[in-house]
């Protein structure tokens, strides 16, 4: 395990950890970035886009310019966004318009008015294919409702490490959380995924993780440090905290993130005219300079 997160390295992480809170936004009008042309950065926009996701792992921007999918993927590719992650509910060109619907996608709550509980992307992918970022891009908002809530996820792990260490350590274990097989029409659709909560990234960059807020269709190691765990974590993110970042994203608003935990309330809709966001996730962290 990489040194500021080694359990063993007491002084490493205490000077990881001084830094993180040292440089770490209080409000989310710290993240926000205008910027001109998301299909090209000025050098000063991309600079201040990666100096908030280093320093809080999310960046918000905000920006007048015609936005469609292929300027998030251009905004991605500048930030050192390459490898898109395909996945079965996204479009054609992998990249998901979020938006209440019917068929398949209206079966998943994130394509429906239901709120949306915390969770990090991915949990049901494979430690291969692991989701490392996202982009998040609103064209229309709701009617009514709709907020979102954002958290880095390496802050909670300083406040977890901080209460126990205990708590940190068993988010690391291999089999710390487990997501059963989903089967179609009686047929394997996707395998059991056993993994940890919290992984280092190669090099020591940061952390990974791997969270889902559901009380269904997630097993838990069942030890008393595990539940510990979660239960801190749940009520962390539940409190009246400085590190939870809520806000209700406009037209021409979006954010960059290094898969930061999220959340969104119930919204309506109203007419035809619903709410949409575009959404694409990678198997890239973004750059760090």
């Amino acid at each position: 395990m990489a040194g500021s997160f080694d359990l063993a390295d007491e002084r490493a992480y205490r000077a990881w950890r001084e830094q993180k809170l040292a440089g770490h936004p209080r409000r989310a009008d710290d993240l926000i970035v205008e910027i001109r042309d998301p299909r090209q950065l000025m050098p000063a926009e991309r600079a201040a886009l990666v100096d908030r996701c280093a320093r809080a792992n999310l960046a918000l921007y905000t920006t007048r310019a015609e936005f469609d999918k292929s300027a998030l993927r251009a905004l991605g590719r500048q930030l050192g966004l390459e490898r898109l992650d395909r996945n079965w509910l996204a479009d054609e060109d992998g990249i998901s318009s979020i938006t209440p619907g019917a068929g398949t996608r209206g079966d998943f709550i994130p394509y429906t008015e239901r709120a949306l509980g915390w969770h990090t992307d991915g949990v049901y992918n494979t430690d291969e294919r692991r989701i490392h970022a996202m982009a998040l891009h609103c064209v229309r908002n709701a009617a009514e409702g709709g907020e979102s809530a954002f958290v880095d996820h390496e802050i909670v792990w300083l406040l977890l490490r901080d209460e126990n260490p205990d708590f940190a350590r068993a988010l690391f274990a291999a089999d710390a959380m487990s997501v059963p097989p989903r089967y179609e029409d009686g047929k394997l659709a996707r395998a059991a995924q056993s993994g940890p909560v919290y992984s280092v990234v190669e090099g020591g960059a940061g952390l990974h993780m791997r969270y889902s807020g559901r009380g269904t269709h997630i097993a838990w190691k069942d030890d008393a440090a595990t539940r510990g765990a979660l239960a801190f974590v749940s009520r962390l993110l539940e409190a009246d905290s400085p590190y939870v970042f809520r806000l209700r994203l406009a037209p021409g608003m979006g954010i960059v993130c290094n898969n930061v935990l999220h959340k969104r309330t119930a919204f309506r809709d109203e007419g035809d005219a619903r709410r949409l966001l575009y959404r694409a996730r990678f198997l890239d962290r973004v750059a760090r300079a």
